[in-house]
């Protein structure tokens, strides 16, 4: 992706900023009062509470008020990926990046049921929750987020769920966090941290890099004499050159890199004698392991019949209603949506055009058209920090990049446009959970 320039760049926040609060009020959408006492009788249920589906049940509630809206999610509250690494980073806590549903249910009357979606059925219009109870629904929105494939799936031999205590893998945030954390803490100054970063598509592209970021400012101030090794599956990988140029000049020395072609991909790990062995035979110990592994739809839209072969969730671009599953949409990290990436701030947008068409199509009117935004911001040291922009739409029924409209912070930045972008992040994070949860 190109860089681009200091003026360009700011249209570009200017414009994502736009894209988001028209998103976010869903201004374009109006009915008739017939066509509203239709979407007002339906019930839309929404299955995962992240960024796509808390954002979709919220926007829907906000749209027509009388809905009867409905979210499903396991967890009592969500802890969000982005800022995890500032979590292991020491940065911040864990309770910092910890977000209620309670306003949700009290503020906006969404019915949020504490539950494990077992089955969705496009069919007969009804989500099986673990219990059994069964709800039925107009329309659906489903977030399923990720799951780690294991030995057997694609994943890294001997990296299974118990591996994942040794050598956590930390890309669900909550105890994987911690417990990252609390190895990185106990680790011996002069010891090795090793991250295995997976091939695409996966959750946040930038995040094992801004990962190693703060984890190398960490060890320089606290243990100076310990070293970091990335083994990568790619040839490549995002804002490559930006966190290269910033590692060389915050953290000299201290990280090694290995791509693809540099035998980085990790392909077996022994978690009792914490070695790592690459694809063609070299081994690697660790004090520290942590292994993001291949990944997939989360397992819900897996056994509904909402994923293809590839494990990802198949889309039309304009609604995200399924390609196989007619009358549930999907969002998030599931869904097959490149050139977007798989981000908190994509799943959150595509959240918002979904609850759109939902309320459309049961309105018995055409959804419209919408654009997309995704800003990603990474930390990379105190009061430093590099993104990358990108506005999308669809065009002859694809998604695809507006040209001109988004780029890379530029290589020649100050220290002060730096500093700028590092206060951006942090207000981009308290705007969105806001706008999720508040």
């Amino acid at each position: 992706m190109r860089e681009i320039t200091r003026r360009g760049f700011g249209r570009t926040l200017a414009g994502t900023a736009a894209a988001a609060a028209t998103a976010s009020a869903l201004a374009p959408f109006t009915f008739s009062p017939r066509a509203a006492r239709a979407a007002a009788s339906a019930h839309v249920v929404v299955v995962g509470g992240g960024f796509g589906g808390a954002t979709a049940a919220k926007a829907l509630k906000r749209a027509v008020p009388e809905m009867r809206v409905t979210l499903v999610e396991q967890n009592a509250q969500f802890v969000t990926c982005p800022y995890s690494n500032l979590v292991l980073g020491g940065w911040r806590e864990l309770d910092s990046i910890t977000h209620s549903y309670d306003a949700l249910r009290e503020r906006w009357g969404i019915e949020v049921v504490q539950a494990r979606a077992a089955g969705i059925d496009g069919e007969a219009r009804t989500v099986t929750l673990e219990g059994g109870e069964s709800l039925s629904f107009d329309r659906a929105i489903v977030s399923p987020g990720i799951d780690l494939r294991l030995p057997g799936e694609g994943g890294i031999e001997g990296y299974d769920e118990a591996a994942w205590e040794a050598m956590p893998h930390a890309w669900k945030a909550g105890p994987q966090t911690s417990l990252l954390r609390a190895q990185l803490e106990a680790m011996e100054d002069g010891g090795t941290f090793v991250i295995a970063a997976p091939p695409n598509p996966f959750r946040c592209p930038p995040g094992p890099y801004e990962r190693i970021s703060l984890i190398a400012h960490y060890l320089s101030t606290q243990k100076p004499n310990s070293r970091i090794l990335l083994l990568d599956s790619k040839d490549s990988f995002s804002k490559q050159g930006l966190f290269t140029a910033a590692w060389e000049r915050f953290y000299p020395g201290m990280i090694e890199i290995r791509l693809l072609p540099d035998d980085g991909k990790v392909v077996r790990v022994d978690p009792a004698a914490m070695e790592l062995e690459t694809e063609f035979g070299e081994i690697h110990r660790a004090d520290v392991a942590n292994v993001v592994p291949p990944q997939w739809a989360g397992r819900i839209a897996r056994e509904s019949g909402l994923a293809a072969e590839s494990g990802w969730c198949p889309v039309e671009p304009t609604t995200f209603e399924s390609s196989l599953v007619p009358g549930v949409h999907v969002v998030g990290d599931a869904s097959i949506a490149a050139p977007m990436p798989k981000s908190g701030f994509s799943a959150h947008n595509q959240g918002k055009a979904a609850a759109a068409a939902c309320v459309a199509l049961l309105a018995g009117e055409a959804p419209a058209n919408p654009a997309w935004a995704n800003t990603c911001y990474s930390h990379v040291a105190p009061g430093y920090a590099i993104s990358v922009a990108a506005v999308y739409r669809v065009e002859e029924g694809a998604m695809t990049a507006v040209e001109g409209a988004g780029g890379l912070s530029g290589a020649d930045w100050d220290d002060g446009q730096r500093q700028l972008e590092a206060a951006y992040a942090d207000g981009w994070y308290r705007s969105i959970t806001e706008d999720m949860f508040g």
